[in-house]
């Protein structure tokens, strides 16, 4: 078996991938099977289903894409594409055609095989209007899907897309069985390692391992898991020291700060696209959003942002989603200089002095902080619910570059809370993504960081390291994951009991 790098798929024109099952690096040891995971992540609501288009929290990623449920594709731990669902893609040489080979053993929980009319109903579901799905724009480009046999599956797009097997993966392209769509998503029927037995939304997920699986002993190695939603970082480090929990995620820095000194437990401090952003939306009062944006960007203190608020457990943005995991990432590119003086020009210039937030819980970290700085400029800033000029939230960003962009930029995008629209960006936007040559690929990428920086509405101060933690109970391989946090929210299936 192979896999293929994404630097071989953007200069080839035409790819093939195949997974051994397993999104595993070389561990020091063997995995062995059996035993429970108890593990603590965040996030979780009573409004959680497994309808994948309303996640958007790790609670859920875990349980649904990294426990119950598979996709096409997925990330392996080193960043490289691999398959799952399906064994192997090819492209034709415009990378308009993408023909998905797709494993011929695979079940549902139900009983139902895994066919290609799976695969059609399934992301059916993300195809509709704009803002049903969160996986909306990565699919705007797919004119047609056909079944070419029961067990190959083909997508023909508008344009060239040289990433789409990438985006398949992304954790909302759940494959759910074909005529029985509406009961998955009521009960978790999936394909997955671990079938569900029990689930609490917002509160507590026990699946048991499935015992005959495709990907046979190279993954799953738990016989059973018990996922607990627990929103307190404090809760979550308790829990291991109190061994009620083998693995705890999302931890608060100071929380990391101590663990890391604790010798019966261990750090994971990973740097990947996780970042705080502020999307600043505007007002229709407004006589000059730009230079509001501008204001806001020059207020910042990117260093205090990641000595203060992440204790040096991150590393300073430049105000693009394209974060230091990305291959094209532009490293050279510093966000607008830190210059009081020009920010407090700018707002006078549009006769703005404050500043109304909503604040997802995820940003709250950054509330105090963020405060403090747009008050040295003289902008005060009023935490609301609704009718806000601007939305502050952290978020785990996108593996590859066109991923991130269109998810938190791209017109029409659920998650482009800015708003912004720009016409050269589209442009160039457009160029990459069919653009096969990896040098020329390049260019376009810093092209679009540099827009992005000088001129969207986006705000990222700052990339925060994933920082999660396990006892001396459970064992880990020796690559983990980045791109999400808890192994790309897979450690369900890639890790093991010690």
């Amino acid at each position: 078996m192979s896999l293929i790098s994404r630097r071989s798929l953007l200069t080839s024109g035409a790819a093939a991938g195949v997974l051994a099952a397993s999104g595993m690096g070389l561990s020091a040891a063997t995995p062995k099977r059996g035993g429970t995971l108890r593990a603590a992540l965040s996030g979780g609501s009573v409004l959680d289903s497994w309808d994948t288009r309303t996640h958007d929290s790790l609670f859920m990623m875990a349980a649904a894409h990294g426990a119950v449920f598979d996709c096409l594709t997925e990330i392996g731990p080193d960043g490289a594409l691999r398959g799952e669902l399906a064994k192997s893609w090819e492209a034709s040489v415009d990378a308009k055609v993408w023909t998905f080979d797709l494993q011929s053993d695979a079940t549902f929980h139900n009983g139902k095989p895994f066919v290609a009319q799976d695969v059609i109903e399934s992301f059916a579901l993300h195809m509709q209007a704009v803002g049903v799905s969160p996986a909306e724009p990565l699919l705007r480009d797919v004119i047609h899907i056909r079944e070419v046999t029961p067990h190959q599956v083909q997508f023909v797009l508008a344009a060239p897309n040289a990433d789409f097997p990438y985006l398949v993966s992304d954790y909302h392209l759940v494959i759910y069985p074909s005529g029985y769509v509406e009961l998955a998503q009521q009960n978790g029927v999936g394909t997955g390692l671990y079938r569900v037995e029990n689930f609490e939304p917002g509160v507590h997920l026990r699946a048991t391992r499935v015992a005959s699986h495709y990907k046979g002993d190279k993954a799953g190695f738990f016989d059973e898991i018990d996922l607990w939603n627990e929103p307190n970082s404090a809760a979550r480090v308790n829990g291991l020291l109190e061994g009620a929990l083998d693995v705890s995620a999302q931890l608060s820095p100071a929380h990391a700060l101590q663990v890391d000194e604790m010798r019966s437990l261990s750090l994971q401090s990973l740097s990947g696209n996780q970042h705080y952003c502020f999307a600043v939306i505007g007002d229709v009062s407004w006589t000059d959003l730009d230079a509001v944006r501008a204001a806001v960007k020059h207020a910042i203190d990117r260093s205090e942002f990641v000595d203060e608020t992440l204790l040096g457990f991150g590393r300073i943005g430049a105000d693009t989603p394209v974060g230091p995991a990305n291959p094209y990432f532009a490293e050279n590119l510093s966000g607008l200089e830190f210059d009081p003086t020009k920010a407090r020009s700018l707002l006078s210039k549009a006769g703005v002095d404050h500043l109304r937030v909503q604040v997802s819980s995820e940003g709250a970290g950054a509330v105090s902080l963020f405060k403090r700085q747009m008050a040295r400029v003289g902008l005060r800033v009023e935490i609301v619910t609704a009718d806000a000029h601007a939305h502050l939230q952290s978020t785990a960003g996108r593996a590859t570059e066109d991923w991130a962009i269109s998810t938190f930029l791209a017109p029409g995008a659920m998650w482009n809370r800015c708003g912004w629209q720009d016409p050269q960006f589209g442009r160039t936007l457009a160029a990459a993504r069919s653009e096969m040559d990896t040098a020329k690929r390049k260019t376009h990428y810093i092209d679009l960081q540099e827009r992005v920086r000088s001129h969207s509405g986006l705000v990222v101060p700052a990339f925060m390291n994933h920082l999660q933690a396990h006892s001396g109970s459970i064992a880990v391989p020796a690559k983990i994951g980045a791109h999400y946090a808890m192994d790309n929210a897979r450690f369900a299936e890639r890790w093991w009991r010690a």
